[in-house]
């Protein structure tokens, strides 16, 4: 049986897991990751997590074939480096260098939404796919894209942001500086402030009772009858759609998976956004057309994608 480590780093938390040849994780640690502080701190960090995980599954880090590590910003697969992470405040980082001092082991390095995406290609929702794409509707929208099996990352190393294509000009402010990006419209953040601005102009709504307005609050209402909350359900589910058609219609993927924990609201959302995409992508009439499906792997996708990095880069 062979073994590979996947980490997973995050801003909160540091998250290493073995996982076997059949894209099983059979151990897992983590510790905090407690930014801000130096890069190296939390590279050897990333090893001593990647050592603990070896030691709860009952095997050397001799075995281990690799390590990949899937992280927030820029990576570079081919120094091994982090060049950029905005949220880390990482610059130039030798991460490969960092964890080889404690593991000599192959070290891989891959962004984190990239990682997430490898791992439901080789082992969740896109899994039999010769191309895919998977889109992540969190705090910001989140995507990887698997081009005839490997990651496609660009000559800058930073493709696959389809959060920042712009679906609505002049729409609302993005982080990234861009107005009406499909992340401002279709993250979890982007439905919260369409629910909020829905309420302020209908406050007769029955959403005015609930405490706090979360990504869930319109789907709740909507099913509880209130006609705001209907209209917030069908403008989020309108610009989904057309982030999706967008996306579908340049990649043309076999599979597109989409995740986060919107796709928890299930057929009410995927029912009339499918048969939106269905009208409007371009290849409407093509016999073969993209599947859309749901992500399969939820918050281990980040550490077997990572773990299998050393096949997704030529």
């Amino acid at each position: 049986m062979k073994y590979y480590i996947g980490i997973d780093l995050g801003g909160t938390n540091i998250k290493a897991g073995v996982v076997n040849e059949k894209f099983e994780i059979i151990a897992k640690a983590s510790t905090k990751t407690l930014c801000p502080r130096p890069a190296k701190d939390i590279c050897d960090d990333m090893a001593k997590v990647s050592i603990e995980a070896c030691k709860l599954a009952g095997i050397s880090v001799d075995d281990v074939e690799w390590i990949g590590v899937g992280t927030p910003g820029i990576a570079d697969n081919i120094n091994g480096t982090i060049p950029y992470s905005n949220n880390l405040d990482f610059h130039d980082v030798p991460v490969r260098k960092y964890i080889q001092a404690h593991i000599n082991k192959p070290v891989y390095v891959a962004n984190d939404a990239n990682a997430a995406a490898y791992g439901e290609f080789v082992a969740g929702a896109a899994k039999g796919a010769k191309n895919a794409v998977c889109i992540t509707l969190g705090t910001g929208v989140g995507a990887g894209i698997i081009v005839d099996g490997k990651i496609l990352t660009g000559s800058n190393l930073a493709g696959a942001e389809l959060g920042h294509m712009v679906i609505e000009v002049d729409g609302p402010q993005c982080t990234c500086g861009r107005k009406g990006c499909f992340e401002v419209y279709s993250s979890a953040t982007g439905l919260v402030r369409m629910t909020k601005e829905a309420l302020a102009a209908n406050p007769e709504s029955a959403m005015k009772d609930e405490e706090r307005i979360s990504a869930r609050t319109a789907f709740n209402y909507m099913r509880a009858g209130d006609a705001t909350a209907k209209q917030v359900v069908d403008d989020y589910i309108k610009y989904l759609a057309a982030g999706i058609t967008n996306t579908i219609n340049i990649f043309q993927p076999d599979i597109l998976c989409i995740g986060g924990g919107v796709c928890n609201e299930g057929d009410p959302l995927l029912v009339p956004m499918k048969e939106i995409v269905k009208k409007e992508v371009y290849t409407r009439n093509s016999a073969k057309n993209t599947e859309i499906v749901i992500a399969k792997l939820g918050n281990d996708a980040g550490i077997i994608g990572a773990a299998f990095l050393g096949n997704a880069h030529d």
